[in-house]
């Protein structure tokens, strides 16, 4: 973390938006960095001034709910830094410049053909990974994955098998820890087209909710997934994090909102119970209680309205 990093997210750091780890790294900075303090106390006087006196205006549920989640996804979709590569040269401007020589467009040929058949010899040989277990071992390349034919775990065991094709068909085998198999499960949530492979991904990934990465995947299922059973099992994977993770609440009162499928709505009613005591969970349960479209839902809500000690 650099002063730079600090002085673009202290705002989100006043106002609670950023994660844990990233609090704990920005204090940590503040601690030691006499400039970065010195601007955050600055922003935090501002902060003050400008709510000082002015009546404190809870946002509308729906507002809130739909805010996070598009901040959530511009944050996902969002190009990363070019770092190291504004140095790098233009190849493409150079050979222009150049007009392509002929005996440079002779030796870049066979350069590129070399590099091909060395890669697609490297390819056929790496074609199952390896692993610390004692079987074979290699990286996984998300990007010459070309899908995920199934998922697999055996009885009475954390061990999971994936098949996957690549330029060749191939398989991994490892336990649910291990990263690389993590790393083509959440391939396999996100991006395979297959419905049971994706609803077998995620059925795995929910024996492990507590890794960020995994709980994003979960989150991007259980709001994108075309496939209500998907959602459903995702939903069921975020459960324990409701009182814990705002992300998790707030994903899961968009469901409750604007889910196409009834089941999935009440069962994030049936999610929410535990933070009910939250006023944007409140909002909401009541807007639906008064004109949802779903007679089911409307009698849902009313119920767990009426369950709850009234806010003296």
């Amino acid at each position: 973390m650099n002063c730079e990093w600090v002085k673009t997210n202290g705002t989100l750091f006043l106002y609670d938006e950023l994660a844990d780890d990233e609090r704990h790294e920005l204090e940590m900075h503040t601690a030691r960095c006499a400039n970065c303090a010195q601007e955050l106390e600055a922003l935090r006087r501002l902060q003050a001034a400008l709510t000082a006196g002015a009546p404190v205006v809870e946002p509308p549920a729906n507002l809130l709910a739909s805010s996070r989640m598009k901040l959530q996804e511009a944050l996902e979709t969002a190009e990363p830094s070019r770092g190291w590569s504004r140095w790098t040269m233009d190849m493409a401007g150079w050979l222009q410049q150049i007009k392509l020589a002929p005996a440079l467009t002779a030796a870049l040929l066979l350069m590129g053909f070399a590099g091909g058949a060395l890669a697609t010899f490297s390819t056929q040989r790496n074609g199952t990974l390896p692993f610390a277990n004692g079987t074979q071992a290699s990286s996984v390349d998300s990007a010459s994955i070309a899908s995920i034919r199934g998922i697999s775990q055996q009885p009475q065991s954390n061990t999971i098998d994936i098949q996957y094709d690549r330029l060749v068909p191939a398989s991994a085998q490892g336990t649910v820890d291990d990263p690389r198999i993590q790393q083509l499960l959440l391939y396999a949530a996100r991006s395979n087209y297959n419905t049971g492979v994706r609803l077998d991904s995620i059925d795995v990934l929910t024996q492990n909710p507590g890794d960020d990465r995994i709980r994003e995947a979960l989150i991007f299922a259980l709001r994108y997934d075309k496939n209500p059973g998907v959602r459903l099992k995702a939903l069921e994977g975020l459960k324990p994090y409701v009182k814990s993770d705002v992300r998790v609440r707030d994903v899961m009162l968009e469901a409750l909102l604007r889910d196409s499928n009834p089941g999935v709505r009440s069962e994030a009613i049936r999610s929410l119970e535990p933070v009910t005591a939250d006023s944007s969970v409140r909002q909401t349960l009541r807007a639906l209680a008064a004109q949802d479209s779903s007679k089911y839902i409307r009698s849902e809500s009313k119920r767990v309205l009426a369950s709850l000690p009234e806010i003296q």
